[in-house]
């Protein structure tokens, strides 16, 4: 397969060139050139900027285009009038945050978030209803060409994030660790390889429209979770569980500075997508504790990371809590 990848050098982006190298798939990427230029010396790379600097894309062919890096509707639609006649199809990395009510468990059907002002550009307070919109400018010009792949919660390698691979690096530091809030809160999340692999496969075939692609194939909690990936790392950790109530008191940011704890209600059902027509379509999951082992050694050389929960504020509130 020739394919096209819009990015290619940052994350989920890197697991997909990975991928379809490992696969023999003959690979461009387009890009600016700044983030690890020479990551994939084998791959052609073409350079342009996704807001305005298109040129290098015309006049070339490929099977498929794989986007992960289309985050504002006009610049997708630019992307898409000039891809329309130049692949066969245009798989996009959209996000489960496109759902307007994420306080009960959804499927594909559910209503999608709208903007209320369809001209801004704010990705960080509008980021759900702008992939939206990506997704509907995509589906005027590609129509059944066009699939939507709404990524849930990455973890990996590379993660830029720190959210999961706080718990790894944490966890493996074994003691007592804070637990945030119910234990028996649904947890979803994919390994990037795993969704790399299915985004390669939907270059490939399909499907068309919409699909939640996220794991495990089974329901997960985060208290199973956490148990799961501590014991996998050394079992060192001991869970302390503070509750939702302790933790907003001491100010504690859910999601950012505490990764996976999630206590507004409006969230409740946030992280409990139906994958059904995911599995269906052929993804497949590695373990939990295969993703937890490959982060932390990653991990282990990957620097600092992005600011979380330091250790001297959860003795803190550890302390208080006794």
């Amino acid at each position: 397969m020739k394919l096209l990848v819009l990015g290619g050098t940052v994350y989920l982006g890197r697991a997909v060139v990975d991928a379809a190298l490992a696969d023999g798939h003959e690979v461009t990427i387009f890009n600016r050139g700044r983030t690890n230029p020479g990551l994939h010396p084998s791959v052609q790379a073409l350079r342009g900027d996704r807001d305005g600097d298109l040129a290098a894309l015309r006049g070339r062919r490929w099977d498929a285009v794989i986007d992960p890096s289309g985050f504002l509707p006009r610049l997708v639609a630019a992307s898409a009038d000039l891809l329309r006649d130049a692949v066969e199809r245009y798989v996009f990395v959209s996000t489960i945050s496109v759902y307007a009510d994420v306080s009960v468990p959804y499927d594909e059907g559910a209503p999608l978030a709208r903007l209320a002002n369809p001209a801004t550009e704010d990705v960080a307070a509008d980021y759900g209803a702008l992939k939206a919109a990506c997704e509907g400018v995509l589906d005027e010009r590609l129509g059944e060409r066009a699939t939507h792949a709404r990524a849930g919660l990455i973890a990996g390698p590379f993660d830029p994030t720190n959210r999961f691979t706080y718990w790894c690096t944490r966890l493996a530091q074994g003691g007592e660790v804070l637990a945030p809030g119910d234990p028996d809160r649904p947890l979803q999340l994919i390994d990037v390889r795993d969704l790399a692999r299915w985004l390669l496969d939907a270059a490939r075939r399909g499907p068309a429209g919409p699909v939640n692609v996220t794991g495990p194939a089974a329901p997960l909690t985060l208290g199973e979770a956490l148990e799961r990936v501590a014991r996998a790392l050394g079992g060192r950790a001991r869970l302390r569980w503070i509750d939702d109530a302790t933790l907003l008191e001491a100010g504690v940011e859910p999601w950012t500075e505490l990764p996976l704890w999630l206590p507004d209600p409006a969230l409740a059902g946030f992280l409990r997508a139906d994958i059904s027509r995911a599995l269906a379509g052929g993804l497949e999951l590695r373990p939990l504790e295969r993703t937890a082992l490959d982060t932390l050694a990653w991990a282990a050389g990957a620097g600092e990371q992005r600011a979380v929960l330091d250790r001297e504020r959860e003795r803190r509130i550890l302390d208080t809590a006794r």
